[in-house]
């Protein structure tokens, strides 16, 4: 079984478990959205030590944590998973990281992103996304979701979208390539 250096920040204990089914990593669990500032501290001398990889849900809370996390410690490392990939297979269960198959928890961590500090320069600039029809139009939210998962960066709305492509370092050309693979679904459809 693959080991992972890093620490794991997952969302509670459900998601230890999965992720023990496919890796061999040690976690840091949140217990929900809440994050306090011990939390913080903790996290901090864990990326120092052994650095962190944040694996929080793809929903509001998961997005809600990844940001607190990536505000609070620059350098931390962030794997995602595709909204589909993490529904439950029982009715009233929450969206997560404790429903993806050990396949696709490999393969999310194969693809991890790096966030960075602001120290690189910004390829992609909001005229690209009104290009690629990411901003507005009837389709534009599903666009930007898609492409959030052909890159493996999660969802974001317009501005984030674009903050995201930037914070995860995103070249054109590899933005390029998803605009291409979405046009072309799109035509298949």
């Amino acid at each position: 079984m693959q080991k992972i250096k890093e620490i794991l920040v997952v969302e509670g204990k459900d998601d230890t478990k999965r992720i023990a089914q496919a890796v061999d990593a040690d976690t840091f669990e949140t217990n929900g959205s809440a994050l306090s500032s011990k939390d913080i501290e903790k996290l901090k001398l864990l990326q120092v030590k052994r650095g962190l990889i944040v694996f929080t849900d793809p929903d509001f809370n998961g997005e809600r944590i990844r940001k607190m996390i990536s505000a609070a410690i620059p350098g931390v490392k962030h794997a995602f998973i595709k909204r589909k990939e993490g529904v439950p297979t029982v009715s009233g269960g929450s969206l997560g990281v404790e429903h993806a198959s050990p396949a696709v928890i490999r393969e999310a961590l194969k693809s991890v992103y790096t966030q960075s500090d602001g120290q690189f320069p910004s390829e992609i600039e909001v005229t690209d996304l009104r290009q690629a029809g990411l901003t507005s139009g009837t389709n534009a939210r599903h666009r930007r979701e898609r492409l959030g998962e052909i890159l493996g960066i999660g969802y974001g709305n317009g501005k984030q979208m674009l903050k995201r492509l930037n914070l995860f370092q995103i070249t054109k050309v590899q933005f390029q390539s998803g605009i291409d693979q979405l046009n072309q679904e799109e035509k298949n459809e």
